[in-house]
């Protein structure tokens, strides 16, 4: 089973090092991961997707709490949090193909952020299965390039404290 997790540390070096380390010493492999400041800037979140059942993830949670700067972890589940990620995909795109190409992108509501010779860069920002979509249906053109940020998530703003809370701990 996949899980999202959001975990808010103090904003100090190494912090993001001691995560993966654990990960990797346990042998969890981290799907997805994005990190930046919240809206206070002494305080970072830390967005984690990890495969494994619950009591595997009770197990992270456990580990993770130990570590030093770990102030709180939740789980973002679905339903009752909103997820997104960015990617830019670079496609193959000779000019008789383009203009299919951009109404494709203008379904999903992407951007052209670069346009070439021979290809577009496109630049969606979206739930990650429109993404999938979206890239999915690019590939018979040509996916010469590809990234995505990995998730980032809140809890939806219309809960009322639905969101399934595992430990909690704020030091």
């Amino acid at each position: 089973m996949k899980h999202t997790l959001a975990v808010l540390v103090e904003n100090k070096p190494g912090v993001l090092a001691r995560i993966s380390n654990m990960f990797a010493r346990r042998g969890f492999n981290i799907e997805s991961l994005a990190v930046g400041t919240t809206e206070r800037p002494e305080i970072s979140r830390v967005t984690l997707r990890v495969d494994c059942d619950d009591t595997s993830l009770s197990q992270i949670e456990k580990q993770m709490h130990k570590l030093v700067n770990v102030l709180r972890i939740t789980e973002l589940t679905p339903g009752d949090s909103i997820e997104r990620e960015l990617a830019l995909i670079k496609v193959t795109a000779p000019p008789a193909r383009r203009t299919e190409l951009m109404a494709l992108g203008e379904v999903f509501q992407a951007r052209v952020a670069d346009l070439g010779p021979d290809s577009i860069v496109f630049e969606l920002a979206g739930a990650p299965e429109e993404i999938d979509s979206f890239e999915e249906l690019l590939r018979p053109h040509g996916v010469k390039e590809l990234v995505r940020t990995g998730r980032v998530g809140l809890s939806r703003a219309s809960s009322k404290s639905t969101i399934r809370r595992r430990q909690l701990v704020v030091r």
